[in-house]
Formats: C-alpha cells, sequence, structure tokens
C-alpha cells in the first residue's frame, strides 16, 4: 500500500496510530468544514498534544504552515508542512451536547440515525475509549480549517468562510502519534443548520526533513524540539 485515501462523513470520529514519516493530507470538500483533533504518543499515552507550548513556543495565536504541533514533553508530533488556508486555531475546544441543543436541538443517532446532532466532546470520547482513554485524558484539540478572532473586549467568534472548498493542510509526523479527530461543528459556529461538512483524508510516505526544513527553522525553539525529538528516537534508527 503506498496511500490510503477516506471520506470521513459530517459529524462523525476517525482514528488512527499513524507512524513516524508519514503525512496526512485533509481536505475541505466543500468549505467552513471543522476537523477537530489530539495527538497521544501511543507508547505512553501520558504524552500529549499541548495547545498553550504550541503556541508560546513559536509566538503565534494562529497555526499554519511552518508551525509545529508540541506535546507535553516538548517533543514535535507534527509539522504543518503545507497549508492553503492560513489560520487554524487551538483554543477554543470542542463543542457539547449542550451547545448542539441550544443550537440547532436535540437529535439522537437511534431516533434520527445520520441525521443526528453529534457534538464533538462526545465524537472524541467515543474514539479514545478504543485506546482506553476516558475524559479525564481529554486535552485542548485542535480545530483545524477554523479561524477564531476577538473584538475590543476580548469576546470571540468564529470568522466566517475561513476555508474555501478544497482548502487543505499537510501535516507530517515527526514521531508515532495516536491521532484522534472528528467533523463536528466548532464550539463558536453561528450556522443557521447543524453543519454537515466532509474532509478528505489522505495518508501517505512523507519525503525526509532537511537542514533547510520551513518547520524545523521557523523559531528556534523548533530546532529544539527536533533536538528532543532525535534523543527520543536515538538507537532505534535502522
Amino acid at each position: 500500500m503506498t496511500h490510503y485515501e477516506t471520506l470521513i462523513p459530517p459529524a462523525s470520529h476517525w482514528s488512527l496510530r499513524v507512524r513516524r514519516g508519514t503525512q496526512i493530507t485533509l481536505t475541505d470538500v466543500e468549505g467552513d468544514a471543522n476537523v477537530g483533533m489530539v495527538f497521544y504518543n501511543p507508547e505512553n499515552l501520558l504524552e500529549r498534544y499541548n495547545a498553550p507550548d504550541t503556541l508560546k513556543g513559536q509566538h503565534t495565536f494562529k497555526l499554519t504552515e511552518g508551525h509545529c504541533l508540541y506535546s507535553d514533553m516538548g517533543r514535535v508530533f507534527a509539522s504543518i508542512i503545507k497549508d492553503s488556508v492560513g489560520w487554524h486555531e487551538t483554543v477554543s475546544g470542542n463543542s457539547h451536547a449542550s451547545h448542539i441543543e441550544a443550537k440547532w436541538g436535540a437529535r439522537d443517532y437511534q431516533s434520527d440515525r445520520n441525521d443526528w446532532h453529534q457534538n464533538g466532546h462526545d465524537a472524541m470520547l467515543v474514539e479514545m475509549a478504543k485506546y482506553g482513554l476516558t475524559q479525564a485524558d481529554l486535552t485542548a484539540n485542535l480545530n483545524l480549517f477554523s479561524k477564531v478572532q476577538t473584538d475590543a473586549d476580548g469576546n470571540m467568534t468564529l470568522a466566517q468562510h475561513n476555508s474555501p472548498a478544497g482548502s487543505h493542510i499537510t501535516l507530517r509526523f515527526e514521531m508515532d502519534t495516536l491521532v484522534i479527530l472528528h467533523t463536528c461543528p466548532h464550539p463558536l459556529s453561528q450556522a443557521e443548520q447543524y453543519p454537515r461538512k466532509p474532509v478528505k483524508l489522505l495518508l501517505e510516505k512523507a519525503a525526509p526533513v532537511t537542514e533547510d526544513d520551513l518547520c524545523k527553522n521557523s523559531r528556534p525553539e523548533n530546532q529544539r524540539g527536533f533536538a528532543n525529538n532525535a534523543l527520543y528516537h536515538f538507537g532505534l534508527e535502522a
């Protein structure tokens, strides 16, 4: 198998242990999608994605090409090597059942089948349970394809039409990573109807990291992160 491709339906969830040296490309098929995503170290599930370190170490509030996605052990889970959107956020968390019900009404799978109203929090817990993870293990998540903006009082809103149809982002994985994601609405969505946006996922082998790699060299902290990865993998090279 040289690659794997699938369509993640709206209001759905997916997970996979992704090997180091692999890349995932996500494509917003129709526009205005949201992909909630978290990472764990499959060899030590206590190590997981750290949103504050990811942002402060790179002096940014948004994520885009050239940025790295950090664990709470100072290592780089993945690097953003391609991005046509320019802004992905990691501060708003997941939608919950209460958000969904208040905005679009409660629907469950038993009664409504594929027209039900799933929320990001529960979708992640379903996938996490497959690996022995519980709500206590849930960490702040990425919201790919979504942009949040603030007003003068610090109130956050979701920017409209941040991701046109066909927008894409590619993550190159720098260590073995348990990837958990969902395609449920962003918690700040103000759409009139429950958003149902599919996302295409392409899994393939990544090119080797070079010395002039953008992600590795975009910030001094990223060079330290890659050095931490090298130490972590010391003695494991073929």
